[in-house]
């Protein structure tokens, strides 16, 4: 389906075309600094999904709405088994909190950004592309936090 976009939404989604290519580079960057193997997998799956992101984001862009069935589910398994991985603490890991920290505000952030997104658009197709990509924007951050909460760098009180 093709649509046409107002000037507001074109900057919106070319404001998150801009976030989703920092989060592929910093995804891609903090998997290769991230000391803990199993943080190092799940930061390269979400690098993985967030160039699918963008990808989605570009396809928009040009005018393209794209079938969200064909995308759905991507890495939602995966994702899974980090949510449901539990840890030993490990005092040490200053370095790879500071890598979580960092993509926890990220997420929260961008996450943030398209749900502003999603009430400023017309047509209900992009809106509900829009929402699926928060819906795995907000699945990272969970697991993001989840990894945290069971290394021991983030306790709730």
């Amino acid at each position: 389906m093709n649509i046409n976009l107002t000037s507001k939404e074109r900057k919106l989604l070319e404001d998150q075309k801009s976030h989703e290519e920092i989060c592929v580079q910093k995804y891609s960057n903090y998997a290769n600094m991230a000391s803990d193997a199993q943080l190092k997998e799940m930061f390269q799956n979400h690098a993985s999904i967030e160039q699918q992101h963008l990808n989605t984001v570009n396809q928009l862009l040009s005018g393209q709405v794209p079938d969200m069935n064909a995308q759905a589910g991507g890495g939602t398994s995966q994702q899974q088994s980090y949510l449901q991985t539990q840890g030993s603490f490990n005092a040490n890991r200053g370095s790879d909190k500071d890598l979580c920290t960092d993509m926890l505000m990220t997420e929260k952030y961008v996450s943030g950004a398209y749900d502003t997104a999603i009430f400023e658009f017309k047509d209900p197709q992009v809106r509900d592309v829009l929402n699926h990509i928060q819906k795995e924007e907000q699945k990272h951050g969970e697991a993001i936090f989840k990894y945290m909460e069971s290394k021991g760098m983030y306790t709730l009180q």
